[in-house]
C-alpha cells in the first residue's frame, strides 16, 4: 500500500487501484485565496498558454537493457544471500525487464487539482454502494466469521475492499517482480524498491505464488487489497487453510487481511470511525481548530455549537474527536476519532479515510 500526504487522495495503493480507476485525477488543496485587489474597468484579456507537450515515451536502449541485467545479477546474489532458493530465483527472474511504461508513470508529476466534493462523488458512486450491500450479503456468513475472530465490523472490511480495488475487480495488471525491478533499478527510491523486491521474491518462495499471476499496481501494490510485499508479510493471512496467503483470487483471505490489518495497527470494535457535522455559522474558528493532532471532547464540540449533520446534538458520548474540513471550513466537516486514525495508517490521505468512513456507514446502514 502506498503512503500519501495526509492532505491528499490516493494515487496509487492501486498506484493503486483507486485513482488509477480516477484517471489520475491528481493531488487534493487548492491554491491559496489571493489578496483583494482593485477590479479594472477594463480587464485584459489574458493570453492563452502554449498546450503542454506531452514527454516522449521511455525506450530502453541496450545499452541500459544491459546495465539491468548486471544488476539483476546483484539483486540475485542478495536474495540468495537471505536464503531464497536458486529454484525460485530462475523462476521469478527468468524472464524479468525494466518496464518503460513504469518509469513513466512514475516520473509523472500529477496535475490539476480535485476537491474532496468531486472525488467523493465518483468514488462514492451508486454502483459501488450497490456492489458493496450486494458483497455484504453473499459474504454475509465469512464476514461474520472475520468479524468474530479481528474485531472490526464488516462494513469497514468491505469498505475498504471497495475502496482499494472496486471489490476486486480493479487489481492492476502489471507483473509486480518485473515493476518493482524497474522502480528499485530506475526509479526515485531505489533502496526501498530493492528491499520490497526482495520481499516479493520471498512471497513466490514461501507461499508459491506463480510470478507470472502476481500483478497488481505500477507501485508494486497487490492483489484485491493492494499490499506491498512487506505489508503482506506482516498482515496477509491464510484464513481458508488453503496452505497459502491468496490475497490475489480467495475471498476468505483478501477479507481476512483486511481486517487483520485494521486489527493490528489499532481498530476499537466498539467505535466507529467518526461523523459528518454541521458547524455553527459564528463562534468557532473552524480552520484554526482543524487538525488531527487537535482533540475536543464530543461535549466541548457541542458547547463550541457543532452539531449532528441531521442539525441533532452530538451524541453523549465520552469520546474525544478531531475536525476534518477537506475542503475548508466552507466545505463538509467531519469529526473523526482514532479509528480514523487507524484507517490512515492504510492510507495517509484525509480523502480516502473520509471515503471509506462514509462508504462503510452506507454498507452499514438499511438499504
Amino acid at each position: 500500500m502506498s503512503r500519501f500526504p495526509a492532505s491528499r487522495p490516493l494515487p496509487s495503493r492501486s498506484a493503486a487501484g483507486l485513482l488509477s480507476a480516477l484517471l489520475l485525477t491528481g493531488c487534493a488543496g487548492g491554491p491559496p485565496a489571493a489578496a483583494s485587489a482593485p477590479v479594472p474597468q477594463t480587464p485584459p484579456v489574458p493570453a492563452q498558454p502554449a498546450p503542454p507537450v506531452a514527454p516522449a515515451p521511455t525506450v530502453i536502449t541496450p545499452e541500459q537493457q544491459a546495465d539491468f541485467a548486471r544488476w539483476l545479477d546483484g539483486v540475485r546474489q542478495e536474495a540468495q544471500a537471505q536464503g531464497i532458493s536458486t529454484a525460485t530465483l530462475d523462476l521469478a527472474l527468468a524472464n524479468v525487464q525494466e518496464l518503460p511504461r513504469v518509469i513513466d508513470l512514475d516520473r509523472k508529476q500529477p496535475e490539476g487539482t480535485v476537491t474532496f466534493a468531486t472525488y467523493a462523488d465518483r468514488v462514492l458512486s451508486k454502483d459501488r454502494i450497490q456492489r458493496g450491500r450486494d458483497m455484504m450479503r453473499q459474504n454475509a456468513a465469512l464476514l461474520a466469521q472475520v468479524s468474530a475472530k479481528y474485531h472490526v465490523q464488516p462494513q469497514y472490511i468491505v469498505a475498504l475492499w471497495g475502496l482499494e480495488t472496486n471489490y476486486g475487480r480493479i487489481t492492476g495488471g502489471f507483473r509486480i517482480i518485473d515493476a518493482l525491478a524497474t522502480l528499485a533499478h530506475d526509479g526515485r527510491r531505489p533502496a526501498y524498491f530493492r528491499k520490497e523486491l526482495i520481499q516479493a521474491l520471498r512471497i513466490v518462495e514461501e507461499d508459491k505464488v506463480d510470478p507470472a499471476t502476481m500483478k497488481g499496481s505500477w507501485a508494486g501494490a497487490m492483489g484485491q487489497v493492494q499490499f506491498m510485499p512487506s505489508a503482506f508479510f506482516k498482515f496477509a493471512q491464510d484464513f481458508d487453510g488453503c496452505g497459502r496467503r491468496d490475497i490475489w483470487t480467495r475471498t476468505p483471505d483478501v477479507l481476512a487481511s483486511a481486517a487483520n490489518y485494521l486489527s493490528t495497527v489499532g481498530w476499537d470494535a466498539n467505535t466507529t470511525w467518526g461523523r459528518e457535522v454541521k458547524l455553527p455559522a459564528k463562534g468557532l474558528d473552524a480552520a484554526g481548530a482543524a487538525g488531527l493532532d487537535k482533540k475536543r471532547t464530543l461535549a466541548e464540540w457541542g458547547k463550541a455549537g457543532v452539531r449532528s449533520a441531521d442539525g441533532k446534538a452530538l451524541p453523549a458520548r465520552a469520546l474525544s474527536a478531531s475536525l476534518v474540513i477537506p475542503d475548508g471550513p466552507d466545505g463538509r466537516a467531519f469529526l473523526v476519532y482514532d479509528n480514523y486514525r487507524t484507517i490512515m495508517n492504510w492510507n495517509r490521505s484525509t480523502y480516502f479515510a473520509t471515503t471509506v468512513g462514509l462508504l462503510a456507514d452506507q454498507l452499514g446502514a438499511a438499504p
